[in-house]
């Protein structure tokens, strides 16, 4: 039987495997157990005391240093100091809810608002991406009448109750509600049309979902498809499917969560590489470089809408720290030209892969955009195989590298560093992965 790992497990420390030689690591693991307790998840099978970052690295308590190629929460870099300047300016002065008039709110979402599309007229911020695709199924199934949400088979959405039931890489065990369709979307890269097959599998989702007697609200999906295994690819096949849902009455979501502010390389969104204009735009992670800010934009009516019928508020939301920390982020996407760079640099790298991949028969494929890569490792079959990445994983982090692991079958190095990520670490990582790969497969 293929070997399965969920996106939650395949990095993850396991409690019972901590070497007991090691003191000081093991007072802090067994706190952790004690306050945070069964849901303290670790990563790594040597888990890691890290307190201090600057730019693309980590630093450990015990001085080791590691390049962060995991982690688009602070997407400019670690403490980045305009950001941290920003909010600490803030704090010092007024940090409040936005039932109080202040202007920052007003000028940064004026400032965001025109970089999508003229459609979307209104934002909300909450804190989290979560809260942000919480609020958006909100919005689709009020306006529209129904239930029913398309997603895709390894898609991860947050973990409120309601978008946990749409992420179906977040079920351990069982599996998401009858309301949700789930497309294939492993099939996708063995498709000759892709943008038809996609289309296709929509429609058939609205079908099912009519059949099932919830109708279809919204087709919801992270725009590069990261737990999905990251794919950007082909630019434009979103297209065919969005317009069949559209013609049905249904909405589309466009999760920019992972790939928007830059992270693609293309733009500050990453819908727009397929050339659409999405119903609802939901926002989070990268959008403070760490500090809790997240956002939902849509067209003005569907709010009027919802706020009809129950009405939203978010405390911590749209506060003016979170604004300062958020107008910081935009400040410095132009003034570093970090889209551009992403560009750039993400070319390089994903270069640099290929050329390892001419000479690492268990590289099965490299993908992505700008600086979001995915990286296949498959066994001597060209099957999937979970427990060699596994392996690299934690053959990286004992080298230096801190990475993740995406895609259905756990197979999938998830590639997303800091967009100050450079040639310099372009070159540290190419080497250290070309090591591990050497390592983990002598023991494997």
């Amino acid at each position: 039987m293929k070997d399965v790992r969920t996106i939650l497990d395949q990095n993850a420390f396991s409690f019972e495997r901590l070497d007991a030689g090691d003191a000081p690591l093991r007072t802090l693991v067994q706190q952790r157990l004690s306050t945070v307790g069964p849901m303290a998840m670790l990563f790594y099978e040597q888990p890691l005391h890290i307190v201090r970052g600057q730019g693309c690295w980590l630093y450990t308590a015990d001085g080791e240093r590691y390049l962060d190629v995991y982690n688009n929460v602070p997407a400019l870099g670690h403490a980045h100091p305009k950001v941290a300047e920003a909010v600490y300016q803030q704090m010092r002065m007024l940090n409040v809810h936005t039932r109080y008039l202040h202007e920052g709110i007003h000028r940064y979402i004026e400032r965001l608002l025109a970089t999508l599309p003229a459609s979307l007229d209104r934002l909300v911020m909450t804190c989290t991406g979560s809260e942000s695709n919480d609020l958006a199924l909100r919005l689709v199934r009020q306006w529209t009448g129904k239930q029913g949400i398309i997603v895709t088979d390894g898609a991860y959405h947050g973990n409120t109750s309601a978008v946990t039931e749409v992420s179906p890489s977040a079920y351990k065990r069982g599996a998401p509600p009858d309301y949700v369709y789930q497309i294939p979307f492993t099939e996708l890269a063995q498709q000759a049309d892709p943008a038809a097959w996609f289309a296709q599998q929509v429609e058939r989702g609205i079908d099912e979902l009519e059949q099932r007697g919830y109708g279809c609200a919204a087709l919801l999906v992270d725009t590069i498809f990261s737990s999905d295994g990251v794919f950007a690819d082909p630019v434009g096949f979103l297209q065919p499917a969005v317009q069949r849902l559209h013609a049905r009455g249904a909405l589309f979501i466009a999760d920019e969560v992972q790939p928007g502010f830059g992270r693609t390389g293309d733009a500050l969104w990453g819908f727009l590489r397929h050339g659409l204009e999405p119903d609802v735009v939901t926002m989070g992670k990268p959008m403070g470089n760490g500090f809790p800010v997240a956002a939902v934009a849509a067209r003005e009516e569907l709010f009027a809408r919802l706020n009809r019928e129950v009405g939203y508020f978010n405390t911590f939301g749209g506060s003016t720290a979170a604004v300062a920390a958020a107008t910081a982020v935009l400040d410095v996407l132009e003034q570093e030209q970090l889209i551009e760079h992403a560009r750039r640099v993400g070319g390089e790298l994903k270069h640099g892969l290929q050329q390892l991949q001419t000479t690492h028969p268990e590289i099965g494929a490299v993908r992505g955009a700008g600086l979001f890569l995915g990286l296949d490792l498959v066994d001597a079959g060209g099957e999937p195989d979970a427990a060699r990445t596994t392996a690299v994983i934690n053959a990286l982090r004992q080298h230096g590298v801190l990475i993740g692991a995406a895609g259905k079958f756990g197979n999938t190095l998830k590639i997303r560093p800091p967009l100050c990520f450079g040639s310099d670490e372009t070159a540290f990582f190419l080497q250290r992965l070309e090591r591990a790969l050497g390592v983990s497969g002598a023991g494997h």
